[in-house]
């Protein structure tokens, strides 16, 4: 997978969830406006400063996230 330099998690913005380009703008607000069936161009009218690519990258994280396999480093 290509780096994601769109995607930053910073403990002060939002409490450290991703977001896009240190922007108040959560990963998972971007994939919940696209679940609930909002085209990128409406998601781009309601957050102006924010780009095309910024949005498909939103997707290829929570793609990413999703198929990440977390494994306990804690002995049984």
């Amino acid at each position: 997978m290509k780096k994601l330099s769109r995607i930053t998690l910073d403990p002060e913005v939002m409490g450290g969830k991703p977001c896009i380009r240190g922007l108040r703008v959560t990963v998972g607000t971007i994939v919940g406006l696209m679940a609930s069936g909002h085209s990128p161009s409406e998601i781009l009218q309601a957050y102006p400063y924010l780009e095309e690519a910024d949005i498909y990258e939103a997707l290829a994280y929570a793609a990413w996230r999703v198929e990440e396999v977390e494994i306990s480093l804690t002995s049984a």
